[in-house]
């Protein structure tokens, strides 16, 4: 994918061959990535969505798996979708785009109650909560 980096982080058990099956099932090629480690041994893994909706019981099976050999306390794995609940991309740019123009553009002479309500209306300080 060239949207992934050149290296990045697979559980051992994963073959090189497998990732590279695997590869072609999720969008835009995107395998999973291991992205952040806790001292206990847990683990934040992003994953993009498997296109094909038969195989991906399957794939999803075999990479948790993966995943759970690789932690040293074999705790299963918790998946969460993030998509769910979460804005766009598009959404985060125009709440940074309203935020910078209130900082930017607008002058401060007006008072703080309006000024803390066009905060608000830029939905900036909810997206990155």
């Amino acid at each position: 994918s060239p949207s992934l980096p050149e290296y990045f982080v697979v559980p051992s058990s994963l073959a090189d061959q497998d990732l590279k099956l695997f590869s072609y099932s999720f969008i835009g090629r995107r395998m999973p990535s291991w992205s952040w480690n806790h001292p206990n041994g847990s683990a934040l893994v992003r994953m993009a969505n498997i296109k094909d909706v038969l195989q991906q019981r399957r794939i999803d099976q075999r990479i948790c798996n993966a995943i759970t050999r690789s932690h040293p306390h074999r705790s299963d794995v918790y998946k969460s979708d993030l998509d769910k609940g979460l804005p766009s991309i598009q959404e985060i740019q125009a709440a940074h785009v309203k935020l910078k123009q209130l900082c930017v553009n607008e002058p401060f002479e007006e008072t703080e109650e309006k000024w803390l309500s066009s905060l608000e209306n830029t939905r900036w300080l909810e997206y990155i909560r």
